[in-house]
């Protein structure tokens, strides 16, 4: 295990992170206002990464019976989430947890429903080697893969595809996931004219209505924190405690962005609701009562007219162009 995580997280020679004037043929594209993402020193952007790392992304043979790919659980067209509440792994293996949308992944501080992974470099050792995933050893998916990838790796890292590329090449690539171009984003620049049904479900959603931003907070629409929110009043799925040991944290996960909230359904970690109704109405509720359950949960009543703008203003965010993108599919 050692060597393989030396082989994995060690790399001899460092390159300086690309800067955003570096990019190349547009693929990686920053929305207005925010920052550039952030390339470790060992994993600097270059476009023979990224073209190296959607081929893998796309390739069934990371599996070890060669069905799934990382698109089958992230496809391009769902905001790179699933339409299943859990998507089947390899050898038909089912897991537990719902497949959450890579929008944005870059701006990400740790990943996992429990927040225990904190690069994306290393999220990849996750599902390729989980028996309910894609059940293979990475060892030995690349060495199956390494002579179709030959030429792209040596020209990529200075070497043949062996974990350290496989987990580089595929962390460049969700790096440039970048979703801010939604109708809410454009109205703010000033580009585009938005209903004032819209307006309205912002007011419903921010600070001086339901405060919904106080976990989901603009702009990436995620304070990245955790939280209980209420499912259930006695844990089916321990969540963070997982990691942390803390009773306190049953019951809590990843608080997910809404950005792309309408391409994303089935909803919650383990996708019980179909759609955005159920996800109201539970909130509306007042959540289950767990005893851990966030203290910000209380029960609210919407009009028919406030449900529907607080309606409009959620999809005000999804936005089509990134689903759309012909750089995200094969």
């Amino acid at each position: 295990m050692a060597a393989l995580l030396c082989t994995v997280g060690c790399n001899p020679t460092v390159i300086e992170p690309t800067r955003p004037d570096q990019y190349t043929d547009g693929l990686i594209q920053i929305p207005e206002g925010w920052d550039a993402p952030e390339f470790p020193e060992d994993n600097a952007f270059t476009d023979v990464r990224w073209a190296l790392g959607k081929d893998l992304f796309f390739d069934a043979r990371l599996s070890v019976d060669g069905s799934v790919s990382c698109a089958t659980c992230h496809l391009p067209s769902k905001a790179f989430s699933a339409p299943e509440p859990v998507t089947p792994g390899a050898l038909g293996a089912l897991g537990t947890r719902n497949a959450a949308t890579l929008t944005n992944a870059a701006y990400q501080p740790h990943f996992m429903s429990e927040g225990g992974v904190p690069t994306l470099e290393m999220q990849v050792l996750v599902p390729l080697q989980e028996p309910s995933e894609m059940g293979h050893n990475i060892v030995t998916a690349c060495e199956e893969l390494a002579p179709d990838y030959a030429v792209q790796s040596q020209a990529a890292y200075g070497r043949d595809l062996d974990p350290f590329v496989l987990t580089r090449a595929l962390a460049t690539f969700q790096r440039s996931l970048l979703s801010g171009s939604s109708p809410w984003d454009r109205w703010q620049q000033g580009e585009l004219a938005i209903s004032e049904a819209v307006q309205h479900g912002a007011e419903l959603f921010g600070s001086e209505g339901l405060a919904c931003d106080r976990c989901h907070t603009p702009p990436l629409f995620t304070d990245h924190g955790f939280a209980n929110n209420g499912l259930d009043a006695v844990s089916t799925d321990p969540g963070r405690w997982v990691l942390t040991g803390d009773p306190a944290d049953s019951g809590a996960f990843k608080v997910p962005t809404l950005r792309n909230i309408g391409f994303t359904a089935p909803y919650m970690h383990d996708g019980r609701f179909q759609d955005l109704d159920e996800v109201l109405e539970h909130y509306a509720s007042g959540g289950a009562g767990h005893a851990h359950q966030d203290s910000g949960l209380v029960p609210f009543v919407l009009t028919s007219e406030e449900k529907s703008d607080l309606m409009a203003f959620l999809h005000a965010l999804n936005d089509t162009a990134f689903v759309n993108d012909a750089r995200w599919y094969p």
